[in-house]
């Protein structure tokens, strides 16, 4: 009965071990009236649409980090 509750433990931390929260990553910020944020907006416009009736401003978000392929070209070396 000890070993079945020792894996039933063993999985159920690893299982929230494994499950991790990451940031959201995108450019703009809506700044809400409160002092509240929301960094989730590709673009200015979605950013203010959001904001839009609902009081705040948009800002860019200063620790984005845009993610996309790794250029790996590199100029080949060619001796004579």
């Amino acid at each position: 009965m000890r070993t079945v509750f020792l894996f039933l433990g063993i999985f159920a931390v690893a299982t929230l071990v494994g499950a991790r929260a990451e940031a959201q990553n995108y450019p703009w910020c809506s700044i809400y009236t409160g002092g509240s944020s929301n960094c989730g907006f590709s673009t200015y416009k979605q950013c203010m649409d959001n904001v839009s009736g609902i009081g705040g401003f948009c800002q860019e978000n200063d620790t984005y980090k845009p993610t996309g392929p790794v250029s790996g070209r590199h100029k080949s070396q060619t001796h004579y």
